[in-house]
């Protein structure tokens, strides 16, 4: 099982206890996405993990292009 795989199960799982206690996926989003932060602070520099977020925000238009992808 790929590292994608399973924290898809995970999250879907999260996802579903959030809304049977009556969260919102926001809340759970934005709960996972602190431990997530927190978690690479332990290993990497803050520089990095703002890169990181950085890519994964400018990256996340489902509708455009990455500037290396071929047409």
């Amino acid at each position: 099982m790929s590292a994608a795989e399973i924290a898809q199960r995970h999250f879907k799982a999260a996802l579903a206890e959030a809304k049977a206690a009556g969260q919102d996926s926001d809340g759970i989003c934005r709960a996972l996405l602190g431990l997530v932060v927190s978690t690479y602070l332990e290993t990497r520099t803050v520089a990095d993990v703002q890169s990181e977020l950085r890519f994964v925000a400018d990256h996340c238009d489902p509708d455009t292009d990455f500037a290396f992808m071929r047409p």
